[in-house]
């Protein structure tokens, strides 16, 4: 009877185990590829030609993929930051009080999020042609598409992110804290720096995260956003494979992965610092 109840239980255990390697091998498998070719002295990029750093040697002396990357990086600072704001703020507002429009409003903050890339881009495109025109024909000045569009594009998708992540970790928040410390005469100001913020703390640094990430991914938003001069890093590569895949391409494309792994790490890391330290802070610092 034990030998028969247990033979499913281990078959249910090797299919589950051979479910996890595949899909683990499905995601991390394109990856370690590309690290591996990033490193080939082949031109062809899926063709092992030797070891060499020539590749990442390339991508430091080529002055374009660093003026792309320095757009790239300024473009994601000023939208993250922005955005991070303006989305907290619709977070708590959506979540602390009833006011007429909520609805439409908590609708219409899904819509970058749902819309397609591409639906997204050509809205982008008509609306700052016609307001760059308008503009200009009112104060007599030039502006054209640049890096300022792109950030106002970015931050415009990346709001609906923050909010939402923001708006998650409020849901799960236990209000009667807010209302103790009111009760102990804190003003709603206090209240919110010393009680609500830092509880939601997690939930803006993970927004702030993603907007990071989806900034210095985004192509298809960001070309419909750009002028001349104003090329960002992942539509410079874009650019790069018209043209032919090489290994610099490889390299580039490492060289954005570990970025992003390091912001995740370092978001893992200041969790767990901010985590022990909520432990200590509860324990009144006794081992």
């Amino acid at each position: 009877m034990t030998a028969t109840t247990a033979s499913p239980r281990g078959l249910t255990r090797v299919v589950l185990s051979a479910n996890v390697a595949v899909v683990f091998l499905f995601f991390y498998a394109p990856i370690a590829l590309l690290t591996v070719f990033s490193f080939s002295n082949d031109r062809n990029p899926s063709r092992w030609g030797g070891f060499t750093l020539d590749w990442y040697r390339e991508f430091g002396e080529s002055q374009s993929l660093q003026d792309a990357l320095r757009r790239s990086l300024w473009v994601a600072l000023w939208s993250t930051i922005v955005s991070v704001i303006l989305g907290t703020s619709s977070a708590l507002a959506l979540e602390r009080f009833r006011f007429r429009g909520r609805r439409v409003f908590d609708a219409l903050l899904y819509l970058p999020i749902i819309i397609p890339d591409v639906t997204m881009g050509i809205m982008m495109l008509i609306f700052f042609g016609d307001a760059i025109e308008l503009v200009n024909d009112i104060f007599g000045t030039s502006y054209t598409k640049g890096i300022a569009t792109i950030t106002l594009a970015h931050i415009a998708f990346n709001i609906s992110f923050v909010s939402v992540v923001v708006r998650a970790r409020l849901a799960g928040m236990d209000q009667r804290m807010e209302e103790a410390a009111r009760d102990l005469y804190a003003s709603r100001t206090q209240a919110f720096r010393h009680v609500t913020l830092p509880q939601i703390m997690p939930g803006i640094a993970g927004g702030a995260l993603l907007a990071v990430t989806i900034s210095l991914d985004d192509v298809v938003v960001t070309q419909f956003s750009s002028g001349p001069g104003a090329t960002t890093l992942p539509v410079f590569v874009f650019s790069l494979i018209r043209k032919g895949v090489t290994p610099l391409i490889n390299a580039t494309s490492v060289i954005m992965l570990t970025a992003s792994v390091l912001l995740v790490l370092l978001s893992i890391l200041t969790e767990g610092l901010r985590g022990n330290e909520s432990t200590t802070t509860t324990t009144g610092g006794t081992p």
